[in-house]
């Protein structure tokens, strides 16, 4: 019995090192950013393209894809079109796109989205955040 309690039994060692991990986490850019405003954070944190200069298509194109989506009866695959192109939208900083993309997703996935409740304020931290961490790519795509 003595054996399997040894064999079983965590070492200090290793308690100690989960404890420091869990109290290393850092804040992310976007965390920083909206750190008085943590709601926005909320409604950004599932939909901001940290870097939409890497994805190769369009906002038309992946509105298109979307609704051909939607017509054969793939929500899903619509969903996740709809998802992208909110992304893209909210990139380009266009507040009636990002609201209408994202009511058709929250259709779709039958979720309550906090980015509409907050759209405005969310599109402008979200320029913020463009600015400050693309810098000079950003300038050169809006």
């Amino acid at each position: 019995m003595r054996f399997l309690s040894r064999l079983f039994r965590r070492s200090k060692r290793e308690m100690k090192i989960e404890e420091s991990v869990e109290t290393a986490t850092e804040k992310t850019e976007l965390e920083k950013l909206c750190s008085s405003t943590p709601k926005i954070y909320e409604a950004l944190k599932e939909f901001l393209l940290l870097d939409p200069t890497r994805i190769d298509i369009d906002l038309g194109d992946a509105i298109e894809n979307a609704k051909k989506f939607e017509k054969t009866g793939k929500t899903l695959s619509a969903a996740s079109w709809y998802r992208i192109a909110g992304g893209l939208a909210i990139y380009k900083g266009d507040v009636k796109q990002v609201k209408k993309i994202f009511t058709r997703y929250a259709e779709l996935t039958g979720k309550k989205l906090k980015i509409l409740e907050l759209t405005e304020e969310a599109v402008k931290a979200a320029q913020r955040y463009y600015k400050e961490y693309l810098g000079k790519s950003f300038k050169k795509s809006t």
